[in-house]
């Protein structure tokens, strides 16, 4: 009976933890800030023959352990530019500072100010998530271009004018007009991430032209943050694009995350496996306690001397 017991319990644990891994109990996740509102639209590019790299990025919470598949982000480009002018997509993915970001070249707090911007506070940090970066230049997402609306107008714009303090405040660059795109792009490679607060920065580089990712509503809730933005001349620092640049806002950006994160019954799973195994080691160590002290008392009924090894569970007479 006690040898029967002795398997079982090890491959009930086996065949609770076979289950945690099965695709089948991860549940859906999907997130989105909703609709473009035409208030501004924010250059978001790689460094190109266009110009340096400019990057905007918006923030989002995750509350559990989450695999992001795809992802979409709604822009503009300029009227009568085809969709196959966009040529690359790249996305990446920051912590908020201070992850991944030097504290100490910072005035410490409250601000947290620099030599070029007057606060790091809910910014995105200084560098990317590396192991989350995915690129269509190196084959780790695909993307597909939809037009939505082949005249939209925002009413202001951030492309050129993203300087140091003191003339970080530009007002903006005026609006414009030009087609409303929806990028669909699908992570070849899918983006782990735990669960924790983020920021997603989207860039498209066009042939021709330039790209601006355009502002969503802001939900309410005072977790959520304003889009923030950066070139390469600011880097590693950012500027929060309303309160900063424009002295509007705060801005949201349009883009949506889908993916899959584990389900209710996969994390119980996954605690009966870890407490099946513990049982079964609990009751691995007084089976062989009580084998060994069952062994002393054979031997000495027979009056034999024995010598006692405690530490190893072991019983040997002396000959």
């Amino acid at each position: 009976m006690r040898r029967s017991i002795a398997r079982s319990i090890p491959l009930v644990a086996i065949a609770m933890l076979i289950g945690f891994a099965h695709p089948a109990l991860a549940g859906p996740f999907f997130l989105s800030t909703g609709s473009p509102d035409g208030l501004i639209g924010t250059l978001s590019r790689p460094a190109s023959l266009a110009g340096i790299q400019t990057e905007t990025a918006d923030d989002f919470i995750l509350s559990q352990p989450t695999r992001i598949n795809s992802a979409t982000f709604t822009g503009l480009i300029p009227t009568g530019t085809p969709l196959s002018s966009i040529t690359q997509v790249e996305i990446e993915f920051y912590h908020v500072f201070p992850g991944d970001s030097d504290v100490g070249r910072t005035s410490g707090p409250p601000t947290f100010s620099t030599p070029q911007v007057p606060t790091r506070v809910n910014s995105p940090g200084d560098v990317e998530i590396g192991a989350a970066t995915r690129d269509s230049a190196a084959g780790s997402l695909t993307f597909i271009a939809s037009l939505i609306n082949p005249t939209f107008t925002v009413a202001n714009t951030v492309a050129n004018g993203i300087h140091p303090i003191p003339g970080q405040f530009t007002g903006g660059e005026g609006p414009t007009t030009g087609e409303e795109v929806l990028i669909s792009v699908t992570f070849t490679v899918p983006v782990d991430l735990p669960a924790d607060h983020y920021f997603f920065r989207p860039e498209a580089l066009l042939s021709s032209g330039n790209f601006l990712w355009l502002a969503a509503p802001k939900p309410p809730g005072a977790t959520d943050l304003q889009s923030w933005t950066r070139n390469d001349n600011l880097a590693p620092d950012w500027l929060r694009i309303g309160t900063d640049i424009t002295h509007q806002g705060p801005f949201n950006a349009a883009f949506s995350l889908t993916g899959t994160v584990p389900a209710p019954s996969t994390l119980l799973l996954l605690a009966f496996g870890i407490t099946g195994i513990s049982a079964y080691g609990v009751w691995r160590r007084t089976t062989l306690v009580s084998q060994s002290r069952i062994g002393v008392m054979e031997v000495e009924r027979f009056g034999a001397p024995v010598v006692r090894r405690e530490e190893e569970g072991e019983v040997t007479a002396d000959r």
